[in-house]
Parts: C-alpha cells; structure tokens; sequence
C-alpha cells in the first residue's frame, strides 16, 4: 500500500511538472506563456499567448507556422466605425522588458484553411519565428469555444 502511494504521489508529480514545463518555453531572452487555442467551429481558428522580453535589446514576433493550418498570419483587431474587424500585421513589436498579450480581441495568430476542427482537450505545434531570437515551437492547448485567458493571463473570462 505504502510503495502504490509513493508511486501515484510520484506520478502526479511528474504530471503536474510536466504540464507546467509544457506552458513556458524560451527562445533567447524572451519567454513565451501559456499558449492556447480555442476549439473551431469553422476553417479558421486563432492562437493566443503572453510573449515577455527579458532582455535589454527589442525583437519581433515575424511569422508563425502551424501543420494544422493552411495559412498563419500575425493578426489585430482594430475599429472601423462602430465594427471590429481583423487585420494582419507585418510583426508584433515586443519591447525590451516588456510584454506582447496575444488574446481574443487584440493581437493574435490567426490559422486558416485549417486541415481540421481543433477539437477540445487537442494540442498542436506551433512555430513561432522572432527576427532576433529565432524559431521555437510551442504546444498550443485547445479549450472550449467560450474559453478566456488562463487565470495569469487575465482570467477565465469570455
């Protein structure tokens, strides 16, 4: 009973270091947090994160690639009257000691021509290419359709 326990603690352990090693990952100076996606409901869908730069010098987020997606822009919201609209972007500025929140409304990386619907409880890789740092790839979860930011982010919120 004792050694069944040691190794279901050890377990969970393992679990929950790998599910917290999965959200973070780092490409030269900057960090990139909690990826996420939510579920599609037609052939696009959008991936949002937190992008900080510890360095002193600034870098861009230029381009993003994704197997699941035809097509991957760097997207923003902006108003046009009283309507929001999408717009790509050439690159997302991340400022040295500073933070790029990429969330529904606001900047994102928009997947077209999806090769299928991203379904709940999925991950997918995505490539994420910075003109300083370079490339790296990062697991994006797939939550629910009404899913928000995770807690950190800004919370669970529509």
């Amino acid at each position: 009973m004792k050694q069944r326990l040691s190794a279901l603690t050890f377990g969970a352990a393992l679990l929950l270091g790998s599910a917290a090693a999965a959200q973070d990952y780092k490409a030269g100076s900057l960090t990139i947090d909690q990826p996420w996606a939510r579920v599609s409901v037609t052939e696009t869908g959008a991936a949002y994160m937190s992008i900080t730069n510890h360095g002193a010098v600034p870098d861009e987020l230029v381009s993003a690639a994704a197997p699941v997606a035809g097509k991957v822009e760097l997207h923003t919201h902006i108003a046009e009257g009283d309507v929001m609209r999408m717009r790509p972007v050439g690159e997302i500025d991340i400022g040295a000691g500073q933070s790029a929140m990429l969330k529904p409304g606001g900047l994102h990386i928009m997947l077209m021509d999806l090769k299928g619907p991203l379904k709940e409880g999925e991950t997918f890789p995505l490539t994420l290419t910075f003109k300083k740092a370079g490339d790296v790839t990062v697991n994006v979860p797939v939550q629910a359709a009404g899913a928000g930011a995770p807690e950190h982010m800004g919370g669970h919120t529509k």
